[in-house]
């Protein structure tokens, strides 16, 4: 069965993120995910949680110093203990709302050598954080047009990372729409990679809108997935063209 999660870091950004939550109920989305919830006290969103009856999935590191155009900072030498401080502090919230998932962003980098062995060592430190929590820790590869220099660009780039860390609770986040740029051969990829997959996320390629439209047919791609036995949620990233509830159109070609 494909079941579907809401990410409100761009669907219902007009509300605050409790009632971001109770909209996504609303509309029938059976869990939520979300980017920076940080500004929001934890016990709020619990309660949102609590009332809808839905799980948040999964929320992401802080950025850093965003102004200063930092993307995530686990792979930046020289500022590990920034890197560390903010994956405390995503895995602390996540285990106040029970998220099963954090993203560490990687940040921008020379992609070298250095900014590797930082990488895979805030990650081991993560790791170690989330274990007691039954926490997986989640890493994304990012399209090299829309972050160019992000630290991880490639499926082939996160696997190295989790063949050199070998921990079960690092897992790679497929965001069809990063990797169809990258990649393409969507399908094959999502079969020969589904165990070391944590999350999957779709949105139209190449305007990252509702994924009913563009060069990936996800109704073929996701029945497929279903196939093979995915047994977790799709997430939602994508970016309305209008409002949120303009755009929802698209869940009706997916069996309730």
């Amino acid at each position: 069965m494909i079941r579907f999660s809401a990410n409100l870091g761009f669907l219902w950004t007009e509300h605050r993120l409790p009632d971001a939550i109770r909209a996504a109920a609303t509309a029938g989305f059976s869990a939520v995910e979300c980017h920076w919830p940080y500004a929001t006290p934890a016990a709020e969103v619990n309660a949102a949680l609590q009332e809808t009856g839905l799980t948040m999935l999964g929320l992401n590191t802080q950025r850093g110093d965003v102004s200063n155009g930092d993307n995530g900072l686990a792979a930046i030498t020289g500022r590990e203990n920034e890197a560390r401080i903010v994956i405390e502090e995503a895995i602390n919230y996540a285990a106040t709302i029970n998220c099963p998932n954090v993203h560490v962003m990687a940040g921008f980098t020379d992609r070298g050598a250095d900014a590797q062995q930082t990488f895979c060592d805030n990650l081991r430190y993560a790791c170690s954080l989330a274990k007691p929590h039954g926490i997986t820790i989640l890493i994304e590869p990012l399209n090299h047009y829309d972050a160019p220099s992000y630290h991880l660009s490639t499926l082939d780039g996160a696997m190295d990372t989790l063949n050199t860390i070998n921990d079960s609770h690092l897992k790679i986040m497929f965001d069809c729409y990063h990797l169809q740029i990258m990649h393409g051969d969507l399908l094959r990829r999502l079969e020969q990679h589904l165990p070391h997959i944590g999350h999957i996320q779709i949105a139209a390629v190449p305007d990252r809108s509702e994924p009913n439209n563009g060069e990936v047919h996800y109704i073929n791609l996701l029945t497929s997935l279903d196939t093979l036995g995915w047994s977790g949620y799709i997430g939602a990233e994508y970016k309305p063209r209008g409002t949120t509830e303009q755009g929802l159109n698209w869940l009706k070609a997916y069996p309730a």
